[in-house]
């Protein structure tokens, strides 16, 4: 609740044009990795707001490096930042664009939860508890929202 009242107490015009967008992250997982020194993860990020935003960075403290790849064809290349359109959503899942956790300093186990800062360029970092999966599970459905959402406005 205190976090809510802060955000409040931040300025901004009147019509509320300077304020950060309002993001939240839903559907995040991390399949159990097969090395011992890569892991992928996925989520999605959905911006309710009227401003767009983008992803610029990640970081775990179990990885030397998080970085953001894209899948084209059959190769990967490292993404720059990445758009949250106004009202709109920006999917990370196996296939496209994903989390590459690289140096891990353990290997999650299936049943564990890894911590992963989310950095904007306008909205405030969101730190999102991924559960560790097992390496063959498929979401169902990017729409399930479950324990893994956390929104900007409780941090």
């Amino acid at each position: 609740m205190a976090g809510c009242l802060a955000l409040a107490g931040c300025g901004g015009s009147a019509d509320g044009s300077d304020a950060a967008p309002d993001l939240s992250v839903r559907s995040a997982y991390m399949p159990q990795p097969v090395t011992d020194s890569l892991a992928a993860g996925y989520l999605t990020v959905v911006n309710e707001s009227d401003s767009s935003d983008d992803l610029v960075s990640a970081t775990s403290d179990i990885a030397g490096d998080v970085t953001v790849h894209e899948t084209s064809g059959q190769r990967m290349k490292e993404a720059g930042r990445l758009e949250i359109p106004a009202g709109g959503r920006l999917v990370l899942e196996s296939g496209g664009t994903h989390l590459m956790f690289e140096k891990l300093k353990r290997k999650p186990k299936e049943g564990e939860t890894v911590s992963v800062k989310l950095r904007f360029t306008k909205t405030d970092p969101i730190t999102v508890e991924m559960p560790v999966k097992s390496a063959t599970y498929r979401p169902t459905s990017t729409k399930s929202s479950g324990s893994s959402t956390h929104s900007n406005s409780h941090h």
